[in-house]
């Protein structure tokens, strides 16, 4: 500090001495004119530096206020972020999929704060280079839902499954959501391969909605016809995940209009107890089966059984813990933010995701229908205490383990010694399944 003074103390008292005795060059009259014409020139440089200095100023807060958000704000982009503040509060309010719709809400608030384009500055998520562009990747490549049903499969416990097998029939007339879905977006004039994409929701599967959209409906593909199809995984995703999170609400009104109040009051006999080893094989079975059914859908069932397997087997708990904790965990955010971020406003807010948005609830009560259905169907042919429920049809849809929980509340309104719950997981985990193989059967003939 003190030769920082120092040096100051003499600076100053050099600009002192300058100031109190101006040099001059050359002596008598030639010399005053000399430093008139001196001290003239260095007037005039200091108000060209001036009026450079204010010059620049000015353009340096021009080019500031262009490059804020309030300059390049649209109101789409008001739209979007207000999207994205009530994902986020229906999370904290209502516990809808927190784990799902926070990351997802912050992910479109970080998508839809406006800057400038083309600026190289690298911020959007459709920018080449920039860091939310890098973690695209995951998506648009595929990467990050196999590693969710990973996870998934790593915390599944298929006993109710394995125990009641004819249940798995539940979870495969679910899917009739799917195709119906399909169907209705080829009448709207959607392409076949983005129908196929849009069909998924119907299944209520996030992960599966997110890999089918990344291959069939990426804005990269070009069609038979020299078409590009567009992007349609933010839309898709979005869709998926909302219609997962509003299980409590939009299923029950559907569970009520098409059961009796005596089917509601059913009850199921217990399931039986299942082996360690019918656990441990169940998913080397169920990959090899499925695996050559739908070949397409093996990087999702692969990864499912695996950590199933994982789980059961006993000897490798480290590796299952990390799969349906850590991992899972860090796949989630970088997922849901991501996924939330591609729906930059003039990607989003356009008449094919409305229209999107719409097929996908349409499809969702289908889904939800077609299980409910099928479980009256079933009992027509079930005699005494091997009827089933068909309020455990709704949870033929794969949003586990949500539809399950939403069955055990509607068993326990009709009847508060009623419970559901594990046999609802039994179609519900099929529905992942089938889901999945849907998945990979409209992959395998549109891409």
């Amino acid at each position: 500090m003190k030769k920082l003074l120092t040096v100051i103390g003499i600076i100053s008292i050099l600009g002192l001495l300058s100031f109190a005795f101006p040099t001059s060059f050359t002596s008598g009259d030639s010399g005053v004119k000399s430093e008139l014409s001196i001290q003239d020139d260095t007037s005039e440089i200091s108000q060209q530096i001036n009026d450079a200095g204010k010059t620049t100023a000015g353009k340096g807060i021009s080019k500031f206020l262009r490059y804020t958000g309030f300059a390049n704000a649209t109101p789409g982009h008001l739209v979007m972020l207000l999207v994205g503040l009530v994902f986020i509060f229906l999370a904290i309010r209502y516990d809808y999929e927190p784990l799902l719709l926070i990351p997802i809400g912050v992910g479109v608030l970080i998508g839809n704060i406006p800057f400038m384009l083309d600026t190289g500055l690298k911020l959007g998520i459709y920018e080449t280079g920039s860091v939310m562009n890098y973690l695209y990747f995951g998506v648009t490549a595929g990467i990050y839902p196999p590693l969710i049903f990973l996870g998934i499969g790593a915390m599944t416990d298929f006993s109710s499954l394995i125990s009641n097998p004819k249940l798995m029939l539940l979870g495969a007339a679910a899917q009739v959501g799917i195709f119906a879905t399909f169907i209705g977006a080829l009448v709207l004039g959607f392409y076949p391969a983005e129908a196929g994409a849009i069909g998924i929701i119907g299944g209520a599967d996030g992960p599966t909605a997110i890999f089918l959209s990344s291959k069939l409906a990426n804005g990269i593909n070009i069609l038979p016809d020299g078409t590009t199809v567009q992007n349609l995984i933010g839309p898709i995703a979005i869709a998926a995940y909302s219609y997962m999170a509003l299980v409590p609400v939009i299923q029950p009104p559907i569970m009520q209009a098409l059961t009796t109040k005596q089917e509601r009051l059913i009850k199921m006999k217990p399931p039986r107890a299942v082996t360690k080893l019918e656990k441990i094989l169940f998913p080397i079975i169920g990959l090899l089966f499925t695996a050559f059914i739908s070949p397409s859908s093996l990087p999702l069932l692969g990864m499912l059984f695996f950590g199933n397997l994982l789980k059961e087997s006993g000897v490798t708990k480290r590796l299952a813990d990390t799969a349906r904790n850590s991992l899972i965990d860090i796949v989630t955010i970088l997922l849901g933010l991501t996924v939330g971020a591609s729906t930059q406003a003039d990607v989003f807010l356009t008449e094919q995701s409305i229209l999107i948005f719409i097929l996908g609830a349409l499809s969702f009560m289908v889904a939800t229908a077609g299980g409910l259905i099928f479980a009256k169907v079933m009992n027509l042919f079930l005699r005494g205490d091997n009827k089933i429920n068909p309020l455990i049809g709704a949870a033929g849809v794969s949003a586990v383990p949500d539809s399950a929980r939403v069955v055990q509340m509607q068993g326990l309104k009709e009847d508060p010694t009623n419970h559901l719950l594990m046999h609802a997981m039994a179609p519900n985990v099929s529905g992942v399944i089938g889901s999945a193989v849907a998945a990979g059967i409209l992959l395998s003939f549109l891409l």
